[in-house]
Parts: C-alpha cells; sequence; structure tokens
C-alpha cells in the first residue's frame, strides 16, 4: 500500500485513524473514539491524502463517506492493524483489569439482546477500560440456509469484526465455535390479541404476519416449514430487526415468530405476550464463532470465554427463579 519512499514518513496512527473514520463515517466520532480533537483528525486525514493521493473521504451533511479507493484500502488496513494488535498483544501479557481494547461483536438483535446486558455488566467490573462495538447482522436473503451467514465469515476474516453469534452448525474447519445456548422460536402478539386464545395451524395461516427481514425479503425459514405441509401465509409487513419487530406487534394484530429467550426477556415491557407454535418450527444452536488463528490473541480469547460465562450465568440465573 505504502511505497519505500513513504514508508519513511508514514504514521501507523494515521492507519488507525483511517479505520475509525470508516467505521464511525464521521470525523467528530471518530475524533471522540480516539480521543482526539477534530482538528487534530482532519489533519492525519490531510496527511494521509498527501500519502495516498486521494481524498479519502468526501463530506455529507450528515459526516463523510470514503472514495472507492478507501474502500478498496479498508480490508487491508484492517488486516495491518490485525496483525500489530496480535504483535503487541504477544509481547505484553493480556489483562482485562488494565487493557484499553475495543472488542467487536456481530450478532442478530434478537441475539444481543439476549446477552448484552449481562456482558457490559461483567465488562464494567472486570475490565472497566475495555469498550464492546455491537454489529447487527442478519442474513441477506430470506432464510436459514447455512449459506445465508457466509458474509459474516467473511467479515470475520476480514477482522471487521472479532466474534460473531450465529445459528450456524456447519462452519469452515479454520473457525472455532462454541455453542452458547438453543433457541427456538414462538408466536408473539399483543396482549389479548384473538389468536393468543386459539392458537391453531388454520388461524396461524390466516393471520397477518411480521417478519424480519434485512433487505425486505418476506420469505423465511417459517415459509419453509408450512411450504412441506402445501401451506403459505401473508407477510403483511417486514422490518430490519426484532426490537422494531417487538414495538410494532405491540400496537397492531399482526403476528411474528420470534427467539423465546428474546421474547421472554424483553416482551413484557413491550405488553406483548407468545405462545407455542401451532406448527414444528427448527431450533438453533447459537453458537460463538471466531477464525481459530485469531485465538492465539490473549484479548479475544478472553472475550470468548466471557460469553461463555455470562450467557451460562443467565441461564442459571432464570431456573433459580422458576423454582
Amino acid at each position: 500500500m505504502l511505497n519505500h519512499i513513504d514508508l519513511s514518513r508514514a504514521d501507523l496512527n494515521l492507519l488507525v485513524l483511517f479505520a475509525a473514520v470508516l467505521e464511525e463515517g464521521h470525523v467528530g466520532r471518530a475524533a471522540e473514539r480516539l480521543n482526539l480533537s477534530a482538528s487534530a483528525v482532519s489533519h492525519g486525514l490531510g496527511r494521509l491524502r498527501r500519502l495516498l493521493n486521494d481524498p479519502l473521504f468526501l463530506r455529507t451533511p450528515k459526516g463523510v463517506v470514503p472514495t472507492a479507493r478507501a474502500t478498496d484500502l479498508a480490508e487491508p488496513v484492517a488486516d495491518i492493524l490485525a496483525r500489530i494488535r496480535h504483535i503487541v498483544s504477544t509481547a505484553a501479557p493480556f489483562d482485562p483489569a488494565t487493557s484499553t481494547r475495543r472488542f467487536i461483536i456481530g450478532a442478530p438483535d434478537g441475539t444481543s439482546a439476549v446477552f448484552l446486558l449481562r456482558l457490559l455488566d461483567h465488562v464494567r467490573r472486570a475490565a472497566p477500560d475495555i469498550d464492546i462495538g455491537v454489529r447487527q447482522i442478519l442474513p441477506p436473503q430470506g432464510g436459514q440456509t447455512e449459506r445465508a451467514w457466509e458474509p459474516a465469515l467473511a467479515d470475520l476474516e476480514a477482522r471487521a469484526m472479532d466474534i460473531a453469534i450465529l445459528p450456524l452448525d456447519e462452519i469452515p474447519v479454520r473457525f472455532l465455535a462454541r455453542t452458547l445456548y438453543e433457541e427456538e422460536f414462538v408466536i408473539a402478539m399483543r396482549a389479548g390479541h384473538p389468536f393468543a386464545r386459539r392458537a391453531t395451524l388454520d388461524r396461524f395461516c390466516a393471520m397477518r404476519h411480521l417478519v424480519v427481514s434485512l433487505t425486505g425479503d418476506g420469505h423465511g425459514f417459517v415459509d419453509a416449514v408450512l411450504a412441506k405441509q402445501g401451506l403459505s401465509r401473508r407477510v403483511a409487513l417486514t422490518v430490519p430487526n426484532f426490537m422494531i419487530a417487538l414495538a410494532v406487534i405491540a400496537d397492531t394484530d399482526l403476528i411474528a415468530a420470534l427467539p423465546r429467550r428474546f421474547v421472554a426477556m424483553h416482551a413484557k415491557r413491550f405488553g406483548v405476550v407468545s405462545t407455542k407454535a401451532p406448527l414444528p418450527l427448527p431450533s438453533f444452536r447459537i453458537r460463538a464463532i471466531t477464525p481459530g488463528v485469531a485465538m492465539m490473541d490473549a484479548g479475544l480469547a478472553w472475550l470468548f470465554d466471557t460469553l461463555k460465562e455470562v450467557v451460562e450465568a443467565g441461564g442459571t440465573a432464570r431456573r433459580k427463579r422458576r423454582r
């Protein structure tokens, strides 16, 4: 990326700055994240533009957008920084109590909403200077096929995120996976909805449905199950995440198939209830996934173990409350 002459005046901090501006899409927010002034970030971008002979970022009313050159540089810069972080992490033992690292976790919000508060509480106590970023990831196409999550695996390898939490059973051998919990889907609806009183399959098919879909594609795994029985349903609305789904069904007659743990944790404050599905829906293993080579990073290994611990602790707490 840099020629021999440029290396003599290159500053590694410029790549850190580039990555921050690219991720935040805003000079001010990047400056806050890096504990710099906005003018310092702008000055650094100026140096980087001259070094790479490209504007890199174009200003808009809402922030900045990357040029084609900056987009092309995103992956190699992320790889360079990941390799350097690994070198630095192996030079000194990782100590969560003093570390100032930032980790990125990717997951559907129906999954991250299950573990996030417990993870933040643990990090606040055990690693107060570690920051967490959460990315919403959903299949870019309808359904829940194994291939639908390939873009998330590609992002892991590109170091765009550190850990992905996905309903994947089969993963390439170059990745490490650990099951966090088993998940099944229930049918959620507003309190007082007539479907809750008589949740038959015929009535299920006759209802107006909401589906969580990143792209707006209304065909999901429920439709695949219905099709095997020669049945179908009307998907009246798609929304891009599970929290919006809860808010919408709370004030409409729409019903939705949503993750059981997610509904159990968050339905009460929306006035939403749930019932068992009147058809045999598949269950899913929710697994934390990361590249195997990345586990040489003691910090990432700590986060990987911590996720498992906080999820298991949450499950134990729920079982005690039910007794």
